[in-house]
């Protein structure tokens, strides 16, 4: 394309222009204040966008993520050494097969050492680079030296650099080579470097706490329940643990989004919901894709409507997962209360501004903020994130449906049988969508959590679409929900700032209080027995 992307900093003329060519022709609770998406059967531009019965959970991460730091997360500096263990493949058999090395990234500069029984703070690596996570994890980093704790980020097994068969390309060959891509696997990984870690060091008598937002978040509290003997709690934040089966009703999770766009702006949900007939009926004209490439600045011709609408559908998402209230660049560089910019943005375009125009206005904060790119990629993956279409198509299925009244999105149920068949398509598998439930839990969570769970918190943002898959109220005086009105995905884990708001900042010392009751009661225990 030779016109370049809007900035989202420009000013009204380009509305004004797009008006012009319109008229020519989309709980302790506390309160403290690859392919993505497989549509079946294909669909073509000729046709609608209600039939998403196949439609996947939107990723934890986007793929059009950039690792672009703003100023005050460029001034943040965390030192830590790259390191490798090599782990076995499959955790699980005795055969012998190739083990692959797992990266690590290591703190000890403020670690009180094994003869203190100095605690080791492990963050439980998610779906993407290690590097990625570590620098958008500055609570940890920052209350290591409280604890003088040692700090490790271990990566997770098929991201970043601990790809098996020693590259990518062999890694995720075929179903033969990811199918030792599983959680089971993951935290085994965890598990057995800890230990042998924790060996080396003389150290195994020192607590190892537990960290992880989102899959990770995941991560941490299964591995509490997992191995309660290898780490003391966990703090997991924004983990939607019962976003399986139907514990929890599949429409949920687009709920919140669209309820954080409503309550910015009625008129901004009303466009948006009504922008996905308006993409269909532009996707029908005679040379519409061509129209439709033009209208969003693509860098290359669309070939279907759905391409697009995959595109717009995870932005929103993205935004109302990322809608913290300062700016920040973890998905992409955004500003504080995005949703209410995008808003602005699509309700500020003069009367006879198409609700297209409108639509691509609103993007553009999301895809475009600073204002340099020049066209559009629909698909792109900087993370690495292309392993969670597999995990998504094996043990992690989330049901989704988008209902009709409350969704500013197309409407759709979720059809298992076509969901099925796009990972089959895609992989040669079939999905397992209640083995999550069988391995970890999830049915009937309160009891389950209360007889055997102790020492976790889950903290929620009510902004975040995924808190709707979480624990949200207190299942035990030591399994405990901290839940915020005003927060986003994992904000808690998120690095401080000062603009960090005050319910924020009373709930991290929540949780520090937490943490420090789980080392003190832990080092109390082994007093005693050493005296015995």
């Amino acid at each position: 394309m030779s016109s370049p992307a809007a900035p989202a900093s420009h000013n009204s003329q380009q509305c004004l222009k797009m008006a012009a060519r319109s008229l020519l022709f989309p709980i302790i609770i506390i309160i403290i204040t690859s392919t993505t998406i497989i549509f079946t059967p294909p669909t073509l531009a000729s046709q609608p966008l209600n039939h998403l019965s196949s439609k996947r959970a939107p990723r934890f991460l986007s793929k059009h993520s950039y690792p672009i730091k703003t100023q005050l997360e460029e001034q943040q500096q965390y030192r830590y050494e790259s390191k490798y263990f090599y782990q076995q493949l499959d955790h699980f058999s005795f055969l012998n097969l190739p083990k692959f090395p797992q990266r690590y990234l290591i703190n000890t500069d403020h670690w009180a050492g094994p003869e203190r029984r100095g605690p080791i703070f492990l963050y439980c690596g998610n779906e993407g680079d290690i590097e990625w996570f570590a620098v958008n994890t500055g609570f940890v980093w920052e209350i290591a030296p409280l604890f003088g704790a040692m700090v490790l980020f271990p990566e997770h097994r098929y991201y970043g650099e601990s790809l098996p068969y020693g590259s990518r390309e062999e890694a995720y060959k075929n179903a033969s080579t990811l199918s030792y891509l599983t959680a089971e696997q993951a935290l085994a990984d965890f598990a057995v470097l800890i230990t042998d870690l924790k060996r080396n060091l003389s150290a195994q008598a020192c607590p190892v706490v537990l960290f992880g937002g989102s899959y990770g978040g995941m991560l941490a509290a299964w591995m509490r329940l997992k191995y309660p003997h290898v780490a003391i709690g966990a703090l997991a934040s924004s983990a939607p643990i019962l976003q399986f089966e139907d514990i929890v009703p599949p429409e949920t999770f687009y709920n919140i989004v669209s309820n954080d766009f409503k309550r910015e702006s009625t008129s901004c949900f009303n466009t948006i919901k009504e922008s996905w007939d308006a993409l269909v009926s532009e996707g029908l004209k005679k040379n519409g894709l061509v129209q439709l490439t033009k209208t969003f600045h693509l860098c290359r011709e669309l070939k279907s409507t759905e391409d697009l609408a995959n595109w717009l559908d995870s932005a929103y998402s993205y935004l109302a997962m990322v809608d913290y209230p300062y700016p920040s660049s973890f998905m992409m560089p955004l500003p504080g209360c995005p949703i209410r910019e995008v808003c602005k943005r699509i309700d500020g375009c003069p009367d006879g501004t198409s609700i297209l125009e409108r639509i691509f206005e609103g993007i553009s904060i999301y895809y475009n903020y600073t204002g340099e790119l020049h066209c559009f990629e629909l698909d792109d993956d900087p993370h690495g994130l292309d392993g969670w279409n597999w995990q998504a198509c094996t043990e992690m299925v989330m049901p989704m449906s988008s209902s009709h009244n409350a969704s500013m999105f197309p409407t759709y149920d979720f059809n298992y049988s076509s969901y099925q068949e796009g990972c089959w398509e895609e992989f040669g598998v079939i999905p397992r969508p209640r083995w999550i439930t069988t391995e970890f839990g999830g049915q009937d969570i309160k009891t389950a959590l209360e007889t055997f769970g102790s020492n976790i918190i889950f903290s929620n943002g009510l902004l975040d679409p995924w808190s709707g898959g979480s624990v949200l109220q207190n299942i035990s005086e030591t399994v405990v929900a901290l839940v915020t009105e005003q927060g986003a995905h994992h904000i808690d884990l998120r690095p401080s700032t000062p603009e960090d708001p005050d319910w924020l900042v009373e709930q991290r010392e929540t949780e520090v209080k937490l943490i420090k009751g789980w080392i003190d009661g832990y080092l109390k225990e082994k007093k005693t027995a050493f005296s015995m």
